[in-house]
This record gives C-alpha cells, sequence and structure tokens, in this order.
C-alpha cells in the first residue's frame, strides 16, 4: 500500500504562513503596562481623561491598578506593577532609597480638604485643619477614616498626630479600610467628616449635605509622584515602557493635558513636574 501524500497548494501554504508572521508581529507589536496607582486619582476621572493622550503619543496600553498608596508601594514591591503614580512622598522616597523603585518625579499637586455636614456641629469651618480635629476629638464627632494605609490616610494621620490626638480621636471616628469614593459615600451616608483629596471630592455626585469645611491651609498641600519599578530587583518589570510614561506625563505635553482636565471649569490637579 502506497504512502498517502497530503496535498497543500502552493498558494494556502503561503497565505498560512502569512498569517501567522502577522500575527506574531502583531502580538509583539501590541506593549502594555501595568500601573500601580491611588483610588484618588482613578476617582477623580483623571485616568479617563490623562491615559487615551499617553495611548496616541506612545501606542502603549496602560492598565491602571487603583489601590491606596501603601498598597501600591507593596504591589510595586512584589514586581506585580511596572510603574508607579501616588502621593505620600516620605514613602515614595523611601521606596526608591531601599532600591525598589529608579526614581522620584514630582507630576502634579492638589489638597485635602476637610468635609462635613453643612450645619458643621463640631465647629470646624475655616483654615485650621489641627484646630478642626481637635474640635473634632472634643465633641466625639463623627468622623470615616479610610483606614487604609493610603496617600490619604497616612496624611490624615499626620494631622491628628499634630492636633495631639493621634491616640485620642474621639468616639466618633470610624475606619472603612476603603476607597475615597467609598468613604466620601459613608460620610454622605452618615452626615459625618472625612479628609479627602479635592479631585475626588469635584468629582463626586453623591454629595447630600456635605461641604467644604476646611481648606487652604498649607499643611494640605497634596503632592503626586510617578517612578518607574526598578528592574534591578525585578528584572521582567517593563522598565522601557514604563520610562516611556514617565517622561511622557512629566514632559510639556502631558503636564497640559493634566492642566486641561476640569470639571465645571475648576481644574482637580496642578501640574508642577519642572518645579
Amino acid at each position: 500500500m502506497r504512502g498517502f501524500r497530503l496535498f497543500r497548494p502552493p498558494a494556502l501554504i503561503h497565505k498560512a504562513l502569512v498569517a501567522i508572521v502577522f500575527i506574531a508581529n502583531g502580538a509583539a507589536g501590541a506593549q502594555s503596562i501595568t500601573m500601580a496607582s491611588t483610588t484618588s486619582t482613578e476617582q477623580s476621572g483623571l485616568f479617563g481623561h490623562l491615559l487615551p493622550e499617553f495611548k496616541k503619543a506612545s501606542g502603549i496600553d496602560l492598565k491602571v491598578v487603583a489601590l491606596g498608596t501603601g498598597q501600591a508601594l507593596d504591589m510595586a514591591r512584589r514586581g506585580d506593577a511596572d510603574v508607579l503614580f501616588v502621593h505620600d512622598q516620605a514613602a515614595e522616597e523611601k521606596f526608591v532609597a531601599e532600591g525598589w523603585g529608579v526614581k522620584r518625579y514630582p507630576v502634579m499637586y492638589n489638597d485635602f480638604i476637610l468635609i462635613g455636614p453643612k450645619g458643621d456641629p463640631a465647629g470646624t469651618r475655616g483654615k485650621d485643619i489641627v484646630q478642626a480635629l481637635q474640635k473634632l476629638a472634643a465633641s466625639n464627632g463623627s468622623f470615616v477614616s479610610r483606614g487604609d494605609k493610603s496617600g490619604t490616610h497616612a496624611a490624615e494621620l499626620r494631622y491628628w498626630k499634630l492636633a495631639g490626638a493621634d491616640a485620642a480621636k474621639g468616639s466618633g471616628y470610624k475606619e472603612c479600610g476603603c476607597g475615597m469614593g467609598p468613604a466620601l459615600n459613608i460620610a454622605a451616608s452618615s452626615n459625618a467628616y472625612v479628609l479627602a483629596d479635592r479631585g475626588t471630592w469635584l468629582n463626586f455626585k453623591n454629595r447630600a449635605d456635605l461641604a467644604v469645611l476646611v481648606e487652604g491651609d498649607t499643611k494640605l498641600f497634596n503632592q503626586y509622584g510617578v517612578m518607574v519599578v526598578n528592574p534591578a530587583k525585578h528584572p521582567h518589570v517593563k522598565s522601557q515602557e514604563a520610562q516611556k510614561f514617565v517622561d511622557w506625563v512629566v514632559s510639556p505635553a502631558g503636564q497640559q493635558v493634566i492642566a486641561n482636565y476640569r470639571i465645571g471649569g475648576e481644574p482637580l490637579f496642578f501640574p508642577n513636574a519642572e518645579k
């Protein structure tokens, strides 16, 4: 019995090879990186405005995992992110000093604000965040803390310490272990006070009886930084693509995109990469 030979017309073979090469090239050309960032940058709507512009400029897809800053830094330490976009400068500088990040770049800022019931039962209204927290502690006012090791939570704890109430915040103090949006929702539903970043507040729709009570204190300055995860710690990190994002977001083009993001005509973030 003669062996059976499968006949493949040369034209079909050529088409199959072309398809294989096309698919391989497409897979190689599809670049994507993972960014660990804060809930405030994500829930403020900034990334929905910023990342499509980066994709246009670079062709790189950027997947955001929104966490508290502390969790984002831990994620990067595990090698599960390529780049960080966070807001706790002391923790960021420690991250770089320990070799987990290549270099920290300032990128933008806004400010923290104390939100609370419009009637302000604790009498916190003004420009002094330390005095406001002292009044909250003394009156056992209802206060929702993120309690999630985020940049906002770290800032809040610093303010409580300055107020001399870091160990005695009053019986109304509760931790939610949640992001900025959920914390604001809890405050709105329970008529409580909460420390928030201005960006998330401006994008927050479910305000109920809440209002801005304390703002303008220089202590409430909120700086954001961006860093590439160190490939010396995690060789699989896509450091070249991550650096392209860093270079773009601190460039005049990226800084202008940040400046252009507004809600109701009001800017949410102020670029300051060159300062």
